[in-house]
């Protein structure tokens, strides 16, 4: 219990020992093995999807990344870092809808961007992203939100249309990656694809040095 007149508790205890603070995160504080953990761990649309495994963001982000890559594969391994990356926060803090966001408002998009940012900075990657790789990656975002809101989250094809824009032509690999995973198997797969990912980029900025 907390004693009263004391700060409430604004970090989040780590299975692997760490103690993240929430408002002010530290890079050192952040290991791809909890962010995986965490990640396989969290329901995306509020486990409200079809079967027997919640569709977890671990598995959205491999679904985002392939649909970014697949776009564009000239990008650099950075950026497609970064797309794998792009909801890493929710290892801590959770997936929270759309519409509950914007009752929200502000604050919860703040220690999103604050924890975000801390990621970027532990991996390497450019804090913030430039607004033309945001851009992109929510281009890959609404088409993942658009297969998994009709094939997994019970929406029709004109709902999905409204809220995600067009039905986009996946990829392969993409519509693969809505064949929902256990929570272990996705862990994995989002372990080995940044770990591929991570080992580009050291190539690339070795080439580039």
């Amino acid at each position: 219990m907390r004693a009263r007149g004391a700060a409430p508790r604004a970090w989040q205890r780590i299975l692997s020992g760490r103690r993240l603070d929430l408002i002010e995160p530290a890079a050192l504080d952040i290991e791809i093995a909890d962010i995986a953990q965490g990640l396989a761990r969290v329901a995306r649309w509020n486990g409200q999807t079809h079967g027997a495994h919640i569709f977890s963001v671990a598995q959205h982000s491999l679904l985002v990344e392939a649909i970014f890559s697949a776009a564009e594969p000239q990008a650099h391994a950075a950026e497609k870092l970064a797309a794998l990356l792009h909801d890493a926060p929710e290892y801590v803090i959770g997936d929270m809808i759309s519409p509950f966001k914007a009752v929200i408002g502000d604050a919860y998009r703040r220690i999103e961007e604050g924890l975000l940012s801390a990621v970027h900075l532990r991996f390497g990657l450019a804090s913030p992203s430039p607004p033309a790789l945001k851009r992109r990656i929510k281009r890959a975002d609404r088409a993942a939100a658009h297969g998994e809101a009709v094939r997994l989250a019970g929406f029709g094809e004109a709902e999905a249309i409204k809220f995600f824009g067009a039905r986009p032509n996946l990829p392969p690999e993409a519509e693969a990656l809505l064949e929902i995973l256990p929570a272990d198997a996705a862990q994995a797969r989002f372990l080995a694809r940044f770990s591929a990912l991570d080992q580009a980029l050291v190539a690339e900025m070795a080439r580039h040095g």
